[in-house]
């Protein structure tokens, strides 16, 4: 794997402050307000695929409603529909959230588990959820991989990775583990406002000096 000479922690400085000009992305602000390792989860859920401004508003209406397991295996799938509409996928996800009760009863004693490898065998988490949620809602080490941050890694040349899993893979080897817990909500919020998938905003960039594939996809 080729790997050119981006200074990270240059970068990682950079963003940093950049993140601190916007909103704080939905998933980290619901562990704020709640730290409460379920609705970390469940916000997690509802995020993939969705903008935040939708996320937050669906998870509030759902809020409203529950606040354990329990709460969630008594609605039935299409009450928890109506009330995370117009998320992403909100058919699957209103299914995932459905079973999450049973399989949390069922392999690990209604507790939220601790560990990606745990998380994935709940419905509808994968790796990427399992990593936010085991960083945010655990603060332990992990290394999540989202669309933005896989963008953003290969735009700036520091990794040559084809696929999410395999830039988490490399970012495993090669990030410091310093940068592990944070740098997913920095490169996150540089994503949705500044280095976007198509039309990246290089004038006025944080990091455009140290990119190295400036307007690559």
């Amino acid at each position: 794997m080729e790997h050119y000479s981006t200074d990270i922690a240059k970068v990682y400085r950079l963003l940093e402050k950049e993140f601190h000009k916007h909103r704080m992305p939905v998933v980290e602000l619901i562990e704020l307000q709640t730290n409460d390792p379920f609705k970390v989860l469940i916000t997690t859920i509802l995020s993939a695929r969705t903008k935040d401004q939708t996320t937050a508003a669906a998870a509030e209406r759902l809020f409203k409603k529950i606040s354990t397991p329990a709460d969630l295996d008594r609605l039935a799938v299409d009450a928890i529909e109506k009330l995370i509409y117009p998320v992403g996928f909100y058919h699957d996800k209103a299914r995932h959230l459905k079973e999450l009760p049973s399989v949390l009863r069922d392999r690990f004693n209604d507790e939220i588990p601790q560990t990606v490898e745990e998380l994935c065998e709940l419905p509808g988490v994968g790796r990427k959820t399992a990593n936010l949620v085991v960083a945010v809602a655990f603060d332990k080490l992990a290394v999540c991989v989202d669309i933005h941050v896989h963008r953003i890694f290969n735009r700036l040349g520091y990794l040559t990775t084809s696929t999410p899993f395999a830039t988490e893979m490399e970012l495993r080897q090669h990030l410091p583990q310093k940068y592990w817990t944070t740098f997913n909500s920095y490169f996150v919020s540089f994503g949705q406002h500044l280095c976007k998938p198509v039309r990246p905003q290089c004038d006025g960039c944080p990091v455009v000096r140290y990119c190295g594939r400036i307007g690559v996809s």
